[in-house]
């Protein structure tokens, strides 16, 4: 009887040596194992997303908490963390151009770069809100009287913002800004009437500048997961990156970082 059984055991031992097999070789060819081997971590950062991606103006070093969150995961890699410069319009070419491993520069999830790059799960929350003039802040009632022709709205070319204004206010204008200048700059050069910012930026934007001030923060528009983002088609690193995310979560790292840099979750 045993002799009948043992083409039957030698059959389910392939088949559990196989997967095996096939899961080393997946991760022989991941991005993960190509970052083991050469010692480090890149990650894309547009530099210009305060507070969480900016250049110190005495250094010029990256700052922010991106950048800490790319430390962070270097060192529990035990790898280096190299910060690559890259913007807006062109975060998802240069994943594709193997220009960087990571876009670390404050993120928030949507479909259309969905379709692009991977997602990692979401480390926090987002909403927007417009930013106006102090003096012109009971001009706009509600989201409706923003939704109007004369109405100028100013996004950065390549963003959520710019999507959620075409969609959300069609009615008003939408002026375009492409980096390395920002959107508030035409606000405070009062080009546009007013901008559209994450919850994160504006608290940062209306200290930073006492003549700007954000509205409707009691309704906010949008809510979205902020995450980063990884290449297409490499499973292993994005598990991997979900992993961290979970156990950086669970032990407190991103609730200490986000009371470092003044984080307000949509």
């Amino acid at each position: 009887m045993q002799r009948r059984f043992l083409p039957a055991a030698a059959a389910a031992a392939a088949a559990v040596a196989i997967p095996g097999q096939a899961l080393a070789q997946a991760a022989g060819s991941s991005r993960l194992q190509a970052i083991q081997s050469s010692g480090r971590i890149r990650f894309g950062t547009t530099g210009d997303f305060n507070p969480m991606s900016f250049r110190d103006p005495a250094s010029r070093e990256y700052r922010g908490h991106q950048i800490d969150c790319g430390q962070r995961l270097a060192r529990d890699m035990g790898v280096r963390a190299e910060f690559i410069a890259t913007d807006w319009r062109t975060l998802i070419n240069g994943l594709v151009a193997d220009q960087y491993d990571v876009v670390c520069t404050g993120t928030s999830m949507s479909v259309a770069r969905a379709m692009a790059a991977s997602f990692t799960i979401p480390w926090g929350r987002n909403a927007f809100v417009p930013l106006v003039h102090r003096r012109n802040a009971n001009r706009f009632a509600n989201w409706d009287a923003m939704n109007q022709r004369g109405v100028t709205i100013g996004t950065n070319l390549g963003t959520t913002m710019e999507q959620f204004v075409q969609q959300g206010l069609p009615n008003a204008t939408l002026r375009r800004v492409e980096s390395p200048a920002r959107d508030w700059q035409e606000l405070l050069g009062g080009r546009v009437d007013a901008t559209m910012s994450s919850m994160i930026e504006a608290a940062f934007l209306t200290k930073e500048y006492p003549d700007l001030v954000a509205i409707f923060q009691d309704n906010p528009r949008n809510p979205i997961p902020m995450a980063f983002l990884s290449p297409l088609n490499d499973q292993v690193f994005t598990n991997f990156l979900n992993a961290w995310i979970t156990i950086s979560t669970a032990n407190g790292f991103f609730a200490e970082t986000n009371a470092k840099w003044g984080i307000v979750q949509g």
